[in-house]
């Protein structure tokens, strides 16, 4: 963490003093864990799964933020039932929307009187945005930021890369082969640009039968932990399909939020997120035993 730690970053030197440069890097060194979900085809349900894993991880006591950079077709809100203009501090800082006190969202969505309105913007624009949405916004002190990545390889999931090397990419795929053959061109970019991958998430693996738990493979099971292990990456599990996930997307109320809820989907939710801070914390103690043998 910074210096500024506990402070806000509005009053810190460097937002008065510094360059664009040096505000960014004092806005991401108070960022201890940076996750890009990404996906090689649309369709996964890629928004979904970043939703997801940044609610697990804010239910169990994490500081999140939620950074939607689907320029195209932002979906991050609506799925959180978040609406509204984002509001700009005193400061002239873009405050994110609080979904609950430790979590916050931020959505070029946020940002436009008309929801509507196609965005229309060429790589370098989209790059200074997706630099504006750090650089310029209050997100204070977190333990996660997860970022929703557009699908493919394209100019958002280059930019983000860049801005932050030390993240790590949770790849989304489907059981089909076609999705498989998609997501192992964004493995292959992930290691092309040296982005970590924290691991590949199988989403829509299956159904389980409301009526008799029957778990019923609608493509078909196994594609995403064979891929994983063929690309020699981490499998970080798997989420069965669930209709009340499309009906709470909907109506922006996520089915995490029903306390009573016992359904498969929440349990492999809340594996994931187990598995996701497992895989930052195995890193971070890889790290520090690195550090220690060159000392």
């Amino acid at each position: 963490m910074s210096s500024c730690e506990g402070k806000s970053c509005s009053t810190c030197e460097r937002r008065s003093k510094g360059t664009k440069d040096e505000l960014l890097e004092c806005k991401l060194s108070r960022i201890k864990h940076k996750i890009i979900v990404m996906s090689g085809k649309g369709g996964v349900g890629k928004s979904s799964v970043a939703v997801y894993i940044a609610l697990a991880l804010a239910q169990k006591g994490h500081r999140v933020g939620l950074m939607d950079i689907d320029l195209h077709g932002p979906s991050i809100p609506k799925m959180l039932g978040l609406h509204g203009l984002l509001r700009i501090s005193k400061d002239q800082e873009i405050l994110p929307h609080e979904y609950s006190p430790n979590f916050k969202v931020v959505s070029i969505e946020s940002m436009l009187e008309d929801t509507d309105s196609a965005i229309i913007w060429r790589g370098p624009i989209k790059h200074g945005v997706i630099q504006q949405f750090i650089s310029d916004c209050t997100w204070n002190d977190l333990d996660f930021l997860v970022v929703d990545c557009p699908p493919g390889t394209g100019d958002e999931a280059l930019s983000i890369a860049r801005i932050m090397p030390d993240a790590k990419a949770v790849i989304v795929t489907t059981p089909q082969e076609v999705a498989l053959a998609d997501v192992r061109k964004s493995i292959n970019f992930c290691k092309k640009v040296q982005l970590d991958i924290a691991g590949l998430v199988e989403n829509m693996s299956g159904l389980y039968c409301p009526h008799c738990n029957e778990f019923i493979p609608i493509f078909r099971t196994g594609g995403g932990s064979k891929t994983a292990e063929r690309m020699k990456i981490d499998f970080l599990g798997s989420l069965p399909f669930d209709p009340a996930v499309v009906v709470g997307g909907d109506q922006g109320r996520p089915i995490l939020e029903d306390a009573a809820s016992d359904s498969p989907f929440r349990k492999a939710v809340e594996t994931l997120a187990d598995a996701v801070v497992a895989r930052f914390e195995r890193n971070g103690a890889e790290e520090v035993k690195e550090s220690q043998t060159v000392h």
